[in-house]
């Protein structure tokens, strides 16, 4: 079975602290939701029709779905090749003080495309402008599982953004908002999926577990 790349995406931080009730201003941005999911072919897929993955130029993988719709339609393949995937991931990013939801491909050079494998639709995926081969085994095209389709699908519909930390543990940082502004502390944990730091802060000689947004520190002293 072929697996996708795995994604390095940082394990999730248990939280020991209960943070502060200090309310914070609601600077985030929406971006519109990407398409990932296309219909090459106006047509049910067939019950034989299996989901392979394409490696595709990086940054090109729309253009391929475009390329691969024309031809499927020029080439009177629409009994043959049916949908296609570019899954994508929600990340949250500080830009400007502010948080921003973008969008990217959680597989950059990937495409999943369902289709039934002969040599006619082979050789039209495999010399559309864009498409660099199949992933599989002794150079032969192997399907991947409908429940790693599914899955991929769940993931990427479920919309959960994580935040893309502009920081790292160990670093020192200044609170810039709440009841501990002006302090100055050492990073010790931080959560990417609520986009939290824990930071550690010198109170009454103590050292002081604080938990904060990232909107309340700055690297900047």
């Amino acid at each position: 079975m072929v697996k996708l790349p795995n994604q390095p995406f940082p394990p999730l931080i248990k939280h020991y602290y209960q943070p502060l009730n200090q309310p914070m201003p609601n600077n985030s941005t929406k971006t519109k939701k990407k398409e990932f999911l296309f219909s090459l072919s106006p047509l049910s897929p067939s019950i034989d029709a299996m989901w392979y993955v394409i490696n595709t130029y990086s940054g090109h993988e729309y253009k391929v779905i475009d390329a691969l719709k024309t031809r499927i339609r020029t080439m009177n393949l629409e009994d043959k090749i049916f949908q296609a995937i570019v899954p994508i991931q929600s990340k949250m990013i500080i830009r400007r003080g502010n948080k921003v939801k973008t969008q990217e491909k959680t597989f950059p050079g990937y495409v999943i495309i369902q289709m039934v494998l002969d040599d006619d639709s082979w050789i039209t995926v495999r010399t559309t402008q864009g498409v660099t081969g199949f992933i599989g085994i002794d150079n032969k095209p192997t399907p991947i599982s409908q429940t790693e389709v599914d899955q991929i699908l769940k993931t990427t519909e479920e919309d959960k953004p994580k935040f893309q930390a502009p920081y790292s543990q160990g670093d020192v940082v200044k609170i810039i908002n709440g009841p501990f502004n002006d302090f100055i502390g050492t990073i010790d944990s931080i959560d990417q999926e609520k986009g939290k730091v824990r930071v550690l802060v010198s109170f009454f000689e103590r050292e002081t577990p604080v938990e904060l947004d990232f909107l309340q520190i700055t690297k900047e002293l």
